[in-house]
């Protein structure tokens, strides 16, 4: 008898390495550290684009208890590893106390392709995000799966948003990462593909005209995986709390395993709807967890707490069979009590309060995010 499709998920995080002293980023990767990582870590910890970044990445796992379990680990042993060299790990969409004129590149194949491609762009690439994978029953049905997600994108990322300054500077955002990484080629929402067939037709276009190399380059908040059978949500900034991180993956989880038993109720969005989809992602970024979105259904307007509350009424068969009930209570519990990005500046705003400079009280949000980020708050 074939066995239950247990929709099997990974999660990729990637953090900011930074100089315990200063706080700010490093230029250039610190080989001592990479090594002791990798010794420690293994295959699960990897670099990313720029030498300030590291990312680590789960095995596939079978229930978020076991992604909880990894990423745990991951984050204990990159904080251990980097103290003993006088560096720091924050999972942050944005630094505080980062540069971009200052980094540098990490050499490796992939990534050479990418800035000679990016130029700039790849220069100003300081964002960490999450990444979820689910796997699929049928590959085939990724696109049209991932059509009937993109209207609850907004939803996550708002959940999600860990990225009010930049450069030093407050935003005025609460999710500035995706302001800074639409501007590369082949981001923000998916294009309204109906089918497989029509995914692929566009991606051997940009292949066979020799634009990229393979579909690894095309960076939508959400896509089919090139290496795995799943469906890759790339919409969320890192998140500084683990809690936070692992509501998100069991929330995105349920949501693929709802539109695979009823997908007829989850419907692609038509034009108007692709639109407010649009504005909404852009007030999730504005306001993360108190934003007021537009409800793509009423056309009225709909906080993150109703919209929450409404997607898991319609979610709760999927919630109980994959057992997620306590990680669907830290959803709930970011919209109680405020995202990464609410608690950053909070710091901030006290810090100044109480007569700090600019410069350091961006030193407490770094303190702050990187005792959270090794699970010592």
């Amino acid at each position: 008898m074939p066995q239950p499709h247990v929709y099997t998920i990974g999660v990729e995080e990637e953090f900011f390495v930074f100089n315990v002293a200063t706080r700010n980023v490093i230029r250039r990767r610190d080989n001592r550290f990479l090594a002791a990582i990798k010794k420690r870590l293994g295959n699960r910890v990897t670099p990313e684009l720029l030498q300030s970044q590291i990312e680590v990445v789960t095995p596939p796992c079978d229930c978020t208890r076991d992604i909880r379990a990894h990423l745990a680990e991951c984050r204990t042993g990159l904080a251990d590893e980097g103290k003993a060299l006088g560096l720091g790990i924050a999972a942050v969409g944005t630094f505080p106390l980062a540069y971009w004129r200052d980094q540098s590149p990490t050499p490796k194949e992939r990534y050479d392709t990418v800035m000679d491609d990016l130029q700039m762009l790849g220069q100003r690439n300081m964002m960490c995000g999450m990444h979820v994978h689910v796997a699929v029953r049928d590959p085939a049905q990724r696109v049209p799966i991932m059509q009937r997600t993109v209207r609850y994108l907004p939803l996550l990322l708002a959940l999600s948003t860990s990225s009010p300054f930049w450069e030093g500077h407050r935003t005025g955002l609460h999710g500035y990462r995706l302001a800074a990484y639409d501007e590369l080629p082949r981001t923000g929402l998916p294009d309204r593909f109906a089918s497989g067939e029509e995914y692929d037709e566009y991606v051997a276009a940009l292949t066979s005209a020799g634009v990229i190399p393979d579909a690894s380059h095309i960076w939508w908040a959400i896509r089919p995986s090139l290496a795995h059978p799943t469906l890759e949500l790339r919409i969320a900034d890192v998140c500084t709390r683990l809690d936070d991180a692992v509501a998100i993956a069991a929330l995105f989880r349920c949501l693929i395993r709802a539109i695979e038993r009823d997908g007829e109720s989850f419907q692609p969005l038509d034009r108007v709807g692709h639109a407010i989809t649009e504005e909404n992602k852009w007030r999730a970024q504005r306001h993360g967890v108190t934003a007021a979105f537009i409800d793509s259904f009423g056309r009225g307007t709909i906080t993150t707490k109703e919209w929450l509350e409404r997607l898991l009424e319609r979610l709760a068969p999927d919630i109980a069979a994959l057992e997620s009930e306590d990680d669907i209570a830290l959803a709930r519990a970011i919209v109680a009590h405020g995202t990464s990005a609410d608690r950053q500046l909070d710091i901030y705003r006290n810090a100044k309060t109480a007569g700090r400079s600019k410069l350091n009280a961006l030193r407490e949000v770094v303190d702050w995010a990187a005792r959270t980020t090794a699970g010592l708050n």
